[in-house]
């Protein structure tokens, strides 16, 4: 029987005497193409009408969920502070908020280990709170006060801190992938197990660096996790005017790496996604994409009236898929914490919102010289003061 697929002995013979490269002959050929794409955790229709609760199935203890509940209120109350904050011009440009998709970025930060990172877009203020940033810096910031983390040289979250483990964004979505498939790489060299998160929504997915950024991290198989928000709006464009494909995990086939459908609202089900990929990742088994289900509640920004969204879609989600009364729900029915417990925890989130604002209010605004610092080195390169230009 005729084999086309398996060269004649001649052949053969002919090509390894000609080949000069003895390592193209043993190079591995890539792993066939399969469609990977877990839906276990995705998004499921509620029972006979019930509330949405919480998947029941996870490796959580106790008192991480109420962690958890922690930074759900913690991510909504520090927004709801912006906004107050905002309307009283003491905020200096927007604010970006994540109601109705906060678990997303909570669930997928808190699992993963303190030596790895995350690079979020300004929607997951929460992914930057799981790393450790305080209330306190992300007030100060967004003010553009001296004692803020970028001391006024830049707005909202676009700041970093290595050693948390957070990648400061900058506003060109898709371009942060690439970013972090070199921090991965570095890692790699420097033999550290290293697994890194870089979030993109779904109208950033229409870009080349996403395509480029995440194209290289499955060639080299760098342990990548791609978490990309599916929140029905990139600015003012619905997703189904913006890209053909049904579920945003179906572009992972273009890299043939595996994919995740997870409900976005469900921060239970955001951490589980999220550890099973990072332990993935962390086994070199590269890149994953983890499609998040969920809805964007609030415009692009405070300034954005949302007049291009249908009449009462933002009203139904609100009152049927709430992340953070969902998650509530669930810690009650399955008796994992009492309401006054949970009342205990949101009244010292509260507290440590008004004293981290009252000492983000309190700091000074910046001295204009200090705009001419840190943009070189300034050890090797001297700041470019124009003192004359400064007076006027």
């Amino acid at each position: 029987m005729d084999q086309p697929n398996k060269p004649a002995a001649n052949e053969s013979k002919q090509r390894s005497v000609g080949d000069k490269n003895p390592r193209r002959r043993h190079r591995p050929r890539p792993a066939p193409f399969q469609m990977r794409v877990s839906t276990k955790f995705a998004p499921r229709r509620s029972a006979d009408g019930k509330p949405l609760g919480c998947t029941t199935e996870t490796s959580l203890k106790p008192e991480q969920m109420l962690d958890l509940f922690r930074y759900l209120k913690l991510t909504r109350l520090v927004e709801e502070r912006l906004v107050n904050l905002y309307r009283q011009t003491k905020v200096v440009g927007g604010v970006f908020r994540s109601l109705g998709q906060e678990a997303t970025a909570v669930g997928s930060a808190y699992a993963l280990a303190p030596q790895d990172f995350v690079t979020p877009l300004i929607r997951d203020l929460g992914a930057v709170l799981v790393k450790g940033i305080r209330p306190r810096e992300i007030f100060a910031q967004y003010m553009a006060k001296a004692w803020g983390p970028s001391g006024g040289r830049d707005l909202n979250i676009h700041f970093g801190d290595i050693g948390k483990g957070f990648i400061g964004p900058i506003s060109h979505l898709g371009d942060m992938i690439p970013v972090m498939t070199g921090v991965l790489l570095a890692a790699r060299m420097q033999k550290k197990r290293t697994v890194a998160i870089a979030y993109i929504g779904d109208g950033g997915m229409s870009t080349g660096a996403f395509h480029e950024g995440l194209n290289f991290a499955a060639v080299q198989r760098l342990p990548l996790i791609v978490i990309a928000e599916y929140n029905h709006y990139a600015y003012s464009t619905p997703t189904n005017l913006q890209t053909s494909v049904r579920d945003l995990a179906e572009k992972a086939a273009s890299y043939n790496i595996p994919a995740h459908i997870v409900d976005g609202n469900d921060v239970i089900a955001c951490y589980e996604v999220t550890k099973r990929a990072a332990d993935f990742a962390r086994r070199s088994g590269g890149a994953v994409l983890i499609e998040a289900k969920t809805y964007r509640r609030k415009g692009h920004a405070e300034h954005d009236d949302q007049r291009y969204v249908p009449t009462g879609e933002i009203e139904w989600w609100e009152k049927n898929n709430d992340p953070v009364d969902r998650f509530e729900r669930h810690l009650l029915e399955q008796k994992i914490a009492s309401k006054d417990r949970l009342d205990e925890i949101t009244a010292a989130v509260l507290r440590e919102i008004e004293e981290d604002c009252a000492w983000a209010e309190s700091s000074p605004m910046p001295d204009p010289e200090q705009a001419a610092y840190g943009v070189f080195d300034n050890t090797i390169v001297p700041p470019a003061l124009r003192p004359e230009f400064l007076k006027n």
